[in-house]
């Protein structure tokens, strides 16, 4: 095993604490040495990886073009080239006939990240192309931490200004005139916390706004009319909106519904039965969510007319505005759904081929639109961009992402099963496989009728996430492939604290429900284990961020049901970052965990946190995956971790630590370092399993 550094042993109840002295020459040597252990653990798989990278490499069409998107006289479009990281940004004169054909004569190249990366770290944060079509806006961070820089290109000359700010969030919206930018700046502790105003020519910015709870996020954009800009302001239980009419920049945002512990809402302008109006999505009538109307020169609270009401089995997850009708993205049974209501029409809802599927308005184009593009995708259909004709529901598939190589999307079976929680609570599996796995046979739990399940048991890899409310929707991966192909299965769990199944279900795995996340994956498991999808064995396991404290959870408290672990940027020191207010992000985080200066938020957290409660015991095969610059989840999380598991564990099962040193929480930047890192992943898989030959 890895000797640890010789450990200055800065507090007792911690001894790994010295890992958190960022910079140390010491603590560099030890995350070096831990990269240095896991290529020397993995040397014999070097083949094998380059072989996964090539194969998942074969399957992506380097060279293509994006679906262009109209606006104004132009159409705007990305390219991707062989052997870049990154796509470029292009536009060119828009056909008269309507067309979305490119017109290469009039092409003109916006932005191109390949030179502005040179060869380092690059992510692009905002690019906004001003009403006038006469600028480009963009942001651009260099290290990982989320901390941009700020740019205005003018497109006539392709001259560029740097603007003279610091520590700012990335974002930039324009006003109506073209000149007016506003920009958030990040505090201390990387919360988005300042407004600002900043007309080009000037050296200077006017603050406009500034929160100063440190439960809240700042973001300006600009309504689906175009016409108002929304300041939005959030914490994760309660909300509050400003607006400011676009064409007067210089005047004063006015408050919509002033802050009410609990009042969740959101905002929109658009037209609305004939009239400009505002179109407020709010809680305050329940947890699922109602819609609301007012006209344009009266957004207050008081004004709000209810025109949908609450459901307390349909979520209402967002709205779009068109001149042409209301679209509304809801969520019910598990699943997304779109409907949509025409302008003096009855509405109707989106009708889609698979039972598990993503689902969302990608693009409302322009305001007075006859379309929208939704995009969709299933476990076992690549992403499609789908023109909706809003009149009629008429669906026209515009673009589907390429599988290079042999790809029929019916090789695969797609599944949605139901897994019983210890409190009898349903919790709902997508899963995925090739055909030839499958056998038509009763399926393994009651109620579910006749359909396809697993000849015999098969590696499995489950993936988890659960905080947040965010729901993880089935997604196509070519990457994923690669373990299908070798006769894999995937699953993803759709465990309590996440979205899937409306604000309850969120509510059901948060703060003193949080432990219902942990058995809710566990009861996954053993029913893909009982149903003879796979043994645990053959079962791995993986999550990321929040969803790498899910891993760290159930690892301590079932490390038998599984054969490998990957938890990437883990937030698994949750304790000891929840008791630091001044760390990025913890502040904000409390409703969501809790506040442990709380004598029992601090017993409950410490209950499930994965870093206090690693014990001796056997666990299995564990790859964890850090970001030094990552300003989310700090890369000392991960190091600890794994240093505590280390020096605890009974087993001599492969415990491999991998940190970025010059990446984020996203990873290193460029879409064939992703490649890399996924053949780095499975590689670890198949080397656990036994199955590396194949």
């Amino acid at each position: 095993m890895l000797s640890a550094p010789s450990a200055r042993r800065e507090n007792a109840a911690d001894p790994y604490r010295w890992l958190e002295n960022r910079d140390s020459d010491e603590v560099l040597a030890h995350l070096k040495a831990e990269n240095a252990y896991l290529e020397a653990q993995l040397s014999e798989q070097a083949e094998l990886r380059e072989q996964l990278f090539e194969e998942i490499r074969g399957r992506i069409r380097e060279t293509d073009l994006s679906l262009p998107t109209p606006w104004g006289p132009y159409l705007y479009y990305q390219r991707t080239t062989a052997g870049d990281e990154y796509a470029r940004h292009y536009r060119c004169l828009r056909p008269a006939d309507g067309s979305l054909k490119v017109d290469e004569a009039s092409e003109q190249l916006l932005l191109d990240p390949n030179v502005l990366a040179a060869g380092g770290f690059i992510s692009l944060g905002a690019f906004s192309i001003s009403p006038d079509h006469q600028r480009l806006a963009y942001s651009l961070d260099t290290s990982g931490e989320e901390t941009y820089q700020l740019f205005v290109k003018e497109l006539a000359d392709d001259s560029l200004i740097e603007l003279p700010f610091t520590d700012c969030d990335g974002s930039m919206t324009w006003a109506g005139d073209s000149q007016t930018l506003f920009f958030g700046e990040l505090d201390d502790t990387h919360r988005p916390h300042k407004l600002y105003r900043h007309c080009l020519g000037s050296d200077a910015a006017e603050l406009v706004f500034h929160e100063a709870d440190g439960r809240f996020f700042l973001s300006c954009y600009r309504s689906s009319s175009e016409r108002q800009l929304i300041l939005q302001l959030g914490s994760k239980t309660t909300s509050e909106a400003w607006v400011l009419d676009a064409d007067q920049p210089q005047a004063s945002f006015r408050c919509v519904a002033p802050r009410q512990e609990g009042h969740e809402y959101d905002i929109d302008h658009g037209r609305y039965q004939g009239q400009w109006s505002w179109l407020i999505r709010s809680n305050q009538s329940g947890i699922n969510f109602a819609l609301y109307q007012a006209a344009e020169p009266t957004p207050e609270r008081e004004h709000w007319q209810e025109i949908r009401a609450h459901d307390a089995q349909v979520m209402l997850e967002g709205v779009s505005l068109n001149q042409q009708a209301l679209v509304l993205s809801l969520r019910e049974g598990g699943l997304p759904i779109i409907e949509v209501q025409p302008e003096g029409q009855a509405s109707y809802r989106v009708h889609l081929p698979d039972a598990a599927y993503s689902l969302y308005v990608q693009d409302s184009l322009e305001f007075d639109s006859a379309v929208i593009r939704l995009r969709y995708e299933a476990l076992n259909r690549p992403a499609q961009i789908r023109q909706l004709h809003l009149a009629t529901g008429e669906q026209q598939v515009l673009k589907q992402t390429p599988v290079e190589g042999p790809f029929d999307a019916d090789d695969y079976v797609s599944q949605r099963l139901w897994a019983t929680a210890a409190d009898g609570t349903q919790v709902p599996i997508s899963l995925v496989a090739r055909r030839e796995l499958f056998d038509r046979s009763p399926l393994p739990q009651a109620g579910e009728g006749l359909g396809e399940r697993v000849k015999k048991p098969a590696p499995l890899y489950l993936y988890g996430y659960g905080a947040y409310g965010e729901s993880l929707d089935p997604w196509f991966s070519h990457a994923r492939l690669s373990l299908l192909e070798r006769g894999f299965v995937f699953a993803i769990a759709h465990v309590r604290g996440g979205g899937e199944l409306g604000e309850a279900w969120y509510r059901a795995g948060k703060l003193e429900h949080k432990a219902n996340t942990f058995g809710d994956f566990i009861a996954c498991a053993e029913h893909l284990i009982a149903t003879g999808y796979t043994t645990s064995q053959q079962l791995c396991i993986s999550g990321g961020s929040a969803g790498g404290l899910l891993i760290g959870a159930v690892l301590n408290q079932r490390p038998e049901l599984f054969a490998a672990a990957i938890a990437e940027v883990p937030f698994v020191d949750v304790l000891g970052t929840m008791q630091n207010p001044d760390l990025p992000l913890t502040v904000t985080e409390y409703d969501e965990w809790g506040d442990p200066s709380e004598p029992e938020v601090f017993e409950r957290i410490k209950a499930y946190a994965p870093y206090e409660n690693v014990r001796a015991q056997a666990y299995p095969a564990i790859l964890a995956v850090a970001g030094y610059n990552d300003s989310r989840v700090q890369y000392w999380e991960a190091a600890k971790w794994v240093a505590k598991l280390r020096a605890s564990k009974t087993d001599d099962n492969l415990l491999l630590l991998k940190t970025e040193l010059e990446a984020g929480h996203g990873g290193m930047s460029g879409r064939y370092q992703a490649l890399k890192d996924a053949a780095l992943e499975y590689a670890f898989i198949l080397k656990v399993l036994g199955l590396a030959a194949h």
